[in-house]
């Protein structure tokens, strides 16, 4: 009544028990004691700032605690506000970039371009993506320049322009652009020396590959003249042998007819020499043996024939021949089954035996004895062959087998080293296994294993 207005905000009932913040205006009517009551809902008001003060927090977390930095600044280019990462970037504190101008973070020799470029913006303000081509550059509060990528976006607020600068360090970035650059480089370079290395080295493999296919020609050429000379060797040989056959079939047989006709006074001279020359020739024969079935060998011409083959007798035979053989007391002692009877090429396997005898007769001194025998089980022929004669040696043992090797120990011994290389090519082609263990002084014993059938087969 003394004042003639009053506002005050209270808690208003409806008559349905609903309550809301009413607004209660009281205007007194001049002239009189009546008063004019205004009443306002102001639910809708309450909710609305509500909102907006949740939506200014919002705003103010998410702008404070950006990872970039934000600074709002109107026409005239003064800072309104910055974020904590702008302070961070600048090292000015928000009091500071209060009173300063957008102009003062610019590098001196750039100011002038940035505010003709803000004189644009306010006449035309357009946003702008971040780092779209720009090199900008900014400084901090002590005046060190650094490198910035800056997106822009504006607002219009009471008729008024304000500009929002979004800045980002780009420094890390910069370097990293840097050492990528200088890495591509790099690899650029690297690929035009491996380019080069690799167009060398191919021009180098392609000449050799020629010099391997001029090369290839020339094995070739020489491969056929060494085909050529093997084939003209063993034409020879076997033409040789067979020459020599005949004058010494003539000459056995002449010494035969000699040691009728001669006189029986000097008997006893004459068949000592006469047993000589049959010595002789019959080593020579063992000679051109060797030298024969060498060459059908190298040649191909020795074929696997097969028939029924009783062990036992078979070795009772080669003993008969050996007792030409056999240095004075020496002997051989056979341990074979008289039931054993296998299905094997027999010319082969008496060569190999009798081979095998030969060389431990040889190779022993006199009233020794040389040792043979052999065993079938599960398809295999086991043979065995020891002598306690010179033994040979293990470095010697390594080559026993190639053609015309002579041990160092044999030297004083008759040989052409060819009988060894023999035995194993029968075995290799009966499809067989030759092993030899050998003691200087001591013997040697060789063993083989040939595979062999019970039956014939249709």
């Amino acid at each position: 009544m003394e004042s003639e207005h009053h506002y005050e905000e209270v808690e208003v009932k409806c008559l349905s028990g609903q309550v809301f913040r009413g607004g209660i205006t009281i205007t007194l009517i001049r002239g009189t004691n009546n008063a004019l009551v205004r009443i306002v809902n102001l639910n809708r008001l309450y909710e609305a700032e509500l909102a907006l003060l949740q939506s200014i927090r919002q705003y103010e977390t998410i702008v404070s605690n950006a990872t970039i930095g934000i600074i709002v600044c109107n026409e005239n280019g003064q800072i309104i506000s910055a974020n904590k990462m702008a302070e961070k970037l600048f090292h000015y504190s928000e009091d500071e970039f209060t009173t300063m101008d957008i102009e003062q973070l610019i590098p001196s020799d750039r100011i002038d371009v940035h505010r003709q470029h803000r004189k644009n913006f306010n006449v035309n303000p357009q946003t702008r993506e971040m780092g779209n081509g720009y090199d900008l550059r900014a400084v901090t509060k002590e005046g060190v320049d650094f490198p910035v990528e800056v997106s822009l976006s504006y607002f219009r607020l009471n008729d008024e322009l304000y500009a929002i600068a979004f800045i980002n360090n780009i420094i890390f970035k910069k370097e990293a652009k840097l050492q990528l650059k200088a890495q591509h480089e790099l690899i650029n370079q690297l690929n035009v020396e491996l380019e080069q290395k690799v167009a060398n080295r191919t021009h180098a493999l392609i000449n050799t590959l020629r010099q391997l296919e001029k090369s290839k020609e020339e094995l070739a050429k020489a491969l056929d003249r060494e085909r050529e000379l093997g084939a003209l060797k063993s034409r020879f040989v076997s033409l040789a042998s067979h020459e020599f056959r005949t004058p010494l079939t003539a000459i056995l047989t002449s010494t035969t007819l000699v040691e009728k006709y001669v006189d029986r006074a000097n008997q006893d001279k004459i068949h000592k020499h006469l047993v000589r020359i049959r010595a002789s020739v019959n080593h020579l024969n063992e000679i051109l043996e060797e030298f024969l079935s060498l060459g059908r060998l190298e040649e191909g011409k020795v074929e696997i024939h097969t028939d029924r083959v009783n062990l036992a007798q078979l070795v009772d035979e080669i003993m008969e021949v050996m007792q030409g053989i056999l240095k004075p007391g020496q002997t051989i002692k056979s341990h074979f089954s008289p039931t054993d009877i296998i299905i094997i090429d027999a010319t082969l396997l008496r060569n190999i035996i009798l081979n095998l005898l030969t060389n431990a007769a040889k190779y022993s001194d006199s009233e020794s004895s040389i040792t043979v025998e052999g065993a079938c089980k599960d398809g295999l022929l086991t043979l065995t062959v020891q002598d306690s004669g010179i033994g040979i040696s293990e470095e010697d043992q390594k080559h026993l087998f190639e053609r015309f090797f002579r041990a160092k120990n044999a030297a004083n011994i008759s040989g052409t080293g060819l009988g060894l290389h023999i035995v194993n090519q029968y075995v290799n082609l009966l499809g067989g296994h030759i092993t030899l263990t050998s003691v200087l002084n001591q013997g040697t014993t060789v063993t083989i294993t040939l595979p062999y059938e019970n039956h014939f087969v249709d």
